[in-house]
């Protein structure tokens, strides 16, 4: 993973970017750097080829906008409205969303490593071969979304919700789940024995199952019971 704009394989193609945004813009290797734009109206833009070291985005909207080999480090976003975005091969190092819209959006080949995403709204989402690696989830929407081979190694889910939510190979092993809403949405997704101790009395409410223990008495005598 790329620590610095520099590491990026299309660094040499990068230029710094001057001024703000602007909505239906295509912008091709532009470095943004160091900067916060504040309540943007840049909607149905295209990045290619972009890096975006230590931006905040406060505000302002990116919706319809397509993101093709990005690089985010650092990159806040409180909040921001980047629903039905598209993405594709973009990684996120070290990043903080807090109330984000990416709702009805497509992810593929997207990496999220050390975030930290608050209230984010991902529902209707399409993610597939999406990693959240050492992240932290905390009452994350992923309602209705799609999550194809969607994986979670040592990131904590704090409060998700996967009501209505379809995944395919999602791999939650390594995970610290805290599931609010969606259980029967867990169907398709791969877990571990710990999680699957962890979650099974929440599991049995859900599917309206009663466990009642019978006791050490009760368990003693049909122990010694001819």
């Amino acid at each position: 993973m790329a620590r610095e704009a520099g590491d990026l394989p299309f660094s040499g193609a990068l230029r710094p970017h001057r001024g703000g945004l602007a909505g239906g813009e295509e912008y091709d290797g532009d470095h943004f750097a160091d900067t916060t734009f504040g309540d943007a109206d840049a909607g149905g833009c295209r990045f290619t080829e972009c890096a975006f070291p230590s931006v905040t985005l406060d505000g302002g909207t990116l919706r319809k906008s397509r993101f093709s080999d990005v690089w985010l480090r650092d990159v806040r976003l409180v909040p921001a409205d980047l629903a039905e975005t598209g993405w594709l091969d973009a990684t996120f190092p070290n990043c903080a969303a807090a109330g984000a819209q990416v709702s009805g959006s497509s992810l593929r080949r997207v990496v999220f490593h050390g975030c930290k995403l608050d209230s984010v709204n991902v529902r209707t989402a399409v993610l597939t071969d999406v990693a959240f690696e050492g992240c932290l989830l905390r009452d994350v929407d992923f309602g209705e979304a799609r999550l194809v081979r969607t994986r979670f190694p040592g990131s904590r889910l704090t409060g998700a919700g996967f009501t209505g939510a379809v995944l395919e190979e999602a791999d939650l092993r390594g995970a610290d789940l805290s599931i609010a809403a969606g259980y029967d949405s867990l169907r398709g997704a791969v877990i571990d024995g710990v999680q699957l101790a962890t979650i099974a009395p929440l599991l049995a409410k859900h599917m309206g199952i009663d466990v009642r223990d019978t006791g050490r008495r009760a368990n003693r005598r049909s122990r010694t019971a001819p």
